[in-house]
């Protein structure tokens, strides 16, 4: 090992530039350790740690560095770093890893400012920071707006729970998503998505909307807040529910399922994944009528709700089969993951009540969506400023990566 430099360039980008510093650099034989370039602007900073292998050709690099920047209008800084503050710094590349993503219509100082403290508090590394939205035209800016970008930091947080109650009232303060989970090997590699459809996928509870057909719509919405807020197991509560719809004719609930309006973001996210090759799955408390409808428009791999049963033309009040609820969507989950050959690290679990609780908790990645406010609190991801779409960065997917939305039929 020869000298080791740190070599930052700033100033205005212009074409050519790193190949120029490079070839500087290439006469004196030297190898690079590490290498960053970020533009803003029109404006660069390029930075280099070296390694020289002959001491005495400092002076002569760092000249015609000088000299090459003076040309190009550029400040060139050069700074010896010291080899054991170098191996101390490699050393911390072991460290704990983890992503966190700040989603909301307008990205302002005073959320970064307020996401960057709880960084700093927790004794973590900012390593990077990435703007994973586009950039937004102030002449015809986009409607609805949206931004977001990505914190990647490194150290091991002195208590996660805690950092999660101040990142959630900030959210709530601020108007803002923050989403924290490690990045691993997982992260990249993420093929199984399974969504929640009544309230995720579909504006509407399918229940209530049935139960509206059958004039038993005030006594259906009190049953069913009560089961999301968490206050009533869900399948004795779903037994109540279907129960008061008998006697509802087959030829009412025809046709609802195409009434039923698609969350902002739904068809987008959906098709988007499907083209990166991820397997999608509804696994739903509501009812299959409708979640094969969605399958048929949105192209998902899998469906399973529940399938409400019918004799001769009429609701029951039962369904068939076992009853679909927060357990059995964990199970499902697992199943379709072992099915489809892959780690359960390597699933994705969206949904908004508490019975999506248990397939959020085990997924790689869980996600609350436009969630109550039990889910929210033990979710590490949620998504409330923004449509359905907003998983894609979650997911790392930049904007410009994501296909026009006029294109998605």
């Amino acid at each position: 090992m020869g000298d080791i430099v740190l070599i930052s360039i700033t100033g205005k980008d212009q074409k050519g530039l790193t190949a120029r510093i490079s070839t500087i650099l290439a006469q004196y034989r030297v190898s690079i350790l590490d290498i960053g370039q970020a533009v803003i602007h029109e404006h660069i900073s390029l930075g280099m740690l070296v390694d020289i292998p002959c001491p005495q050709d400092f002076s002569l690099m760092f000249k015609d560095l000088i000299f090459e920047g003076h040309k190009m209008g550029l400040a060139v800084d050069v700074v010896p770093v010291d080899p054991n503050e170098y191996e101390a710094w490699v050393q911390t590349q072991d460290k704990e890893r983890r992503i966190i993503t700040v989603m909301g219509r307008d990205i302002t100082t005073a959320q970064i400012s307020a996401v960057s403290s709880v960084i700093t508090d927790h004794t973590l590394n900012i390593d990077s920071i990435t703007r994973m939205s586009g950039r937004r035209s102030l002449k015809r800016p986009l409607e609805p707006p949206m931004a977001c970008i990505q914190f990647a930091v490194s150290g091991t947080p002195r208590s996660i729970p805690e950092m999660k109650g101040r990142f959630i009232h900030i959210s709530q303060d601020l108007g803002i998503d923050i989403s924290f989970h490690e990045d691993n090997i997982y992260r990249k590699n993420r093929k199984l998505v399974v969504f929640d459809m009544d309230s995720t996928l579909i504006q509407a509870e399918v229940i209530d909307e049935l139960a509206k057909l059958a004039g038993v719509g005030d006594q259906v919405a009190q049953i069913t807040e009560s089961a999301m807020r968490g206050e009533i197991d869900f399948k004795e509560s779903f037994r109540r529910r279907v129960a008061l719809l008998k006697g509802l004719k087959e030829k009412d609930i025809k046709g609802l399922a195409r009434t039923l309006p698609l969350t902002d973001g739904a068809g987008l996210v959906t098709r988007t994944l499907k083209g990166l090759g991820y397997k999608l799955a509804i696994l739903s408390g509501g009812f299959t009528f409708v979640g094969n409808y969605l399958k048929e428009i949105l192209g998902f791999d899998y469906v399973f709700a529940n399938t409400l049963e019918i004799e001769n033309g009429e609701v029951t009040g039962r369904v068939s089969g076992e009853i679909v609820d927060g357990q059995k969507k964990a199970e499902l989950l697992r199943e379709l993951a072992k099915k489809e050959n892959l780690s359960i690290q390597q699933t994705i679990a969206v949904g908004d009540g508490a019975n999506d609780l248990p397939m959020i908790s085990i997924a790689g990645l869980g996600v609350a969506f436009n969630a109550k406010p039990i889910v929210r609190e033990k979710a590490a991801n949620t998504i409330s400023t923004m449509g359905l779409d907003g998983l894609l960065f979650l997911l790392g997917i930049h904007e410009r990566e994501i296909p026009d939305p006029d294109s998605i039929k």
